[in-house]
């Protein structure tokens, strides 16, 4: 079968509000620029997780584009890809993460290695014929991180510590006969300096 490459524009939905349940001005802000910077870019499709603050990132985006469908997938949505066993982190790391992992509800934990293996399968690899296919999915920083480690081939645990910026892009290209390609990552320069930042915790503004 003759298949082509595959670009996946990652990009973590923009600033929400206290309760998460719609973006703050600036998140809409960001949203809108984020989809200006991807007027050029032959998108065939932008996907969106189904939270909120996910959703309208994606209707904001896509406002800015020509007619690109969006669809809502829940694979794209907001949990924990995959949670390590002990034995599988450095030791000196073991205790702060699984502390850490642990303070997430169980409705985050206990779906998300299905939804990874979703997301995987949906979003990553060659697709089918002889045209490259270029798609978005507005998602969260902890599905970024997973495809990333994905494409990378980097041991399960290790998409902890992969930080990602609200409306910041992440782009990777899945070449035939190739490996996976992160062309981009946590990019933020569509974003005026005040915006580039939120999401992260102040200690990592550069």
């Amino acid at each position: 079968m003759t298949t082509a490459a595959r670009h996946l524009y990652l990009a973590r939905h923009g600033q929400a509000c206290e309760d998460e349940t719609c973006l703050t001005a600036d998140g809409e802000r960001q949203a809108r620029l984020l989809g200006r910077r991807l007027r050029g870019v032959p998108l065939a499709a932008v996907h969106h997780g189904p939270l909120p603050r996910a959703a309208q990132t994606a209707r904001l985006i896509a406002e800015e584009l020509d007619g690109v469908p969006v669809t809502a997938s829940e694979a794209a949505g907001d949990y924990l890809p995959y949670v390590p066993e002990r034995r599988e982190l450095p030791e000196s790391l073991a205790d702060s993460v699984l502390e850490r992992l642990a303070l997430f509800p169980p409705q985050e934990r206990e779906p998300g290695p299905r939804l990874a293996r979703e997301a995987v399968a949906r979003f990553t690899g060659p697709v089918p014929g002889d045209a490259p296919r270029h798609e978005l999915v507005v998602t969260h920083a902890f599905l970024i991180a997973w495809l990333v480690r994905e494409a990378m081939n980097a041991p399960p645990w290790r998409w902890i510590g992969l930080n990602h910026a609200n409306a910041a892009l992440t782009v990777i290209r899945y070449a035939p006969d190739r490996p996976a390609s992160v062309l981009l990552y946590n990019d933020t320069g569509h974003l005026p300096g005040a915006l580039r930042w939120t999401g992260l915790p102040p200690e990592l503004h550069v």
